[in-house]
């Protein structure tokens, strides 16, 4: 699976090192392996086991060496092993118990959140290919963050030789939490700027950037690459935490091999759930891929009408991380259904930067709804679910997995299905500490956050992540504020700074 594709044109087959260098395609497309290996099951099982129990870890060098085939396989083995021994549970990805259902918790991570999973890599990733390709620039990363992806980036990054990082935000449109983690980051390579806008805003300053980069990058010494999920090395690590779960399930023996599971998301960017799709097309028996939206339900009523209109009110919601309204990876999933199909995908893209807008045949549409099925709760059902969690379950969730436990209990009430069901748990509720504690006891809700997260956890005994709890105490270095339309002239400045 070393040669990668954009979505956009035929010439622009590339080699995994440079997709993951490249990051965003020179047409505007995104990177998709030409091929994908399809797995024997029970052999990646065998070769997953350590002892008694699947190692995340075993599971990743087998499949990320196939996926990553020219990369070097002595470092890429090391730097799987160095990236997830930072995380905080040995087996990186837990999945527990949540009634007759399970909860594939994400966020053991530096950061506690599922992006830590990926980001934790993608540095390695990223400058093992630098120095196979001999690249002697220094690699300008930008990243556009919905809350969680923005300080994983910074943490993976922070510090990493031969590397710089912008990480844009949308100002006052994180968790106080999120905002925190980003702008009290330290380390020399680092910077954190916040934009008076939304989501989108950001990932289209940082496409534009990419975009233009032949021309802002002419006769320097400096090349862009990405931290978000439109970076093929941040989404291939994400496929990995599919296998794990269903092994973890067959060593339980709660499923036999072969046995269909269901595994519902909560996704705004559809980075992760792609990652599942691209799982199934490796052999893993998914049934279906449920995408849980909030209030901003753009991805619900695609998969139910096949029309994707970005024409719409925007919401502020308890899920933050979700709050986006242009779904990058979607275009992945477009240009896979519609048989790499490039011409139509252009014509589909043009139609949604032009007129933010398109819609799909009745055929692609059906072919996408033989696994995608979408629900979407507001923020009372949010609310609602995180109680309904605690309360039945004793299992504390964050506002983003209570968005895929709403859509679980949906998909259920009217499917009734027979099949397993694991909901991707994507942050610690201690991160959403005023939202959890208000779902769970209002009367206790305080206006300062960090007493909240005292609270929930005197009310639940969940340890709050340490990296979360001395957030107080830190300083902040990282606080910027810009225009968005000076965000171009700004990351031209910090080239400038970098060259001299």
């Amino acid at each position: 699976m070393s040669k990668f594709n954009s979505t956009r044109k035929n010439n622009t087959i590339v080699t995994s090192k440079e997709a993951i260098i490249n990051g965003l395609a020179n047409d505007g497309g995104l990177y998709v392996p030409i091929e994908i290996k399809k797995y024997d099951l029970k052999e990646l099982y065998d070769k997953s086991l350590n002892g008694n129990n699947i190692s995340f870890q075993s599971i990743s060098k087998t499949i990320l060496s196939d996926f990553f085939d020219d990369l070097n396989n002595t470092d890429l083995l090391t730097s799987i092993d160095k990236a997830y021994a930072t995380f905080s549970k040995a087996d990186v990805t837990p999945t527990i118990n949540i009634g007759d259902d399970y909860l594939l918790e994400l966020y053991y991570g530096k950061t506690s959140a599922f992006k830590d999973v990926a980001l934790s890599l993608l540095p390695y990733l990223l400058t093992n290919s630098q120095k196979e390709l001999n690249i002697n620039k220094r690699i300008y990363i930008l990243c556009a963050t919905s809350g969680d992806t923005g300080k994983a980036a910074l943490e993976g990054f922070k510090n990493v030789n031969g590397t710089y990082i912008t990480v844009f935000y949308p100002n006052n449109a994180v968790s106080k939490i999120q905002q925190l983690q980003m702008i009290t980051t330290d380390g020399n390579n680092t910077n954190v700027v916040s934009l008076n806008d939304n989501f989108d805003l950001c990932q289209r300053t940082v496409k534009a950037i990419m975009n233009d980069r032949e021309n802002i990058l002419a006769n320097k010494n400096v090349l862009f690459s990405s931290a978000n999920s439109i970076n093929i090395g941040r989404l291939a690590p994400q496929i990995i935490y599919y296998f794990k779960s269903y092994f973890d399930l067959v060593n339980r023996k709660d499923i036999n091999f072969g046995d269909k599971v269901n595994f519902i998301v909560p996704t705004g960017n559809f980075g992760d759930i792609l990652a599942g799709y691209f799982a199934k097309n490796m052999g893993l028996p998914v049934d279906k891929l449920i995408c849980a939206s909030n209030k901003n339900n753009i991805l619900t009523d695609f998969l139910k009408t096949g029309v994707y209109d970005a024409n719409r009110e925007f919401y502020n919601t308890y899920s933050p991380s979700m709050d986006i309204l242009i779904s990058s990876n979607l275009e992945r999933l477009l240009y896979m259904i519609s048989n790499n199909d490039k011409e139509y995908i252009v014509k589909l893209m043009d139609n949604l930067n032009q007129n933010k807008k398109y819609s799909i045949e009745k055929s692609m549409l059906n072919a996408i709804n033989d696994t995608f099925l979408g629900y979407y709760c507001d923020n009372d059902e949010i609310l609602n679910t995180i109680n309904y969690s605690y309360n039945n379950y004793k299992v504390l969730i964050d506002p983003h997995t209570a968005c895929a436990l709403d859509a679980l209990q949906k998909f259920k009430k009217e499917y009734n299905p027979n099949t397993k069901n694991v909901i991707l748990s994507t942050a610690s509720p201690y991160k959403f500490s005023n939202v959890v504690l208000k779902a769970i006891d209002k009367d206790k809700l305080s206006t300062d956050e960090f007493v909240n997260m005292l609270s929930l956890y005197n009310m639940t005994k969940v340890d709050i992540p340490t990296n979360l709890s001395k957030l107080k105490e830190l300083p902040i270095v990282n606080d910027n504020n810009i225009k968005k339309e000076n965000a171009i002239g700004y990351i031209k400045n910090k080239i400038t700074e970098l060259e001299k």
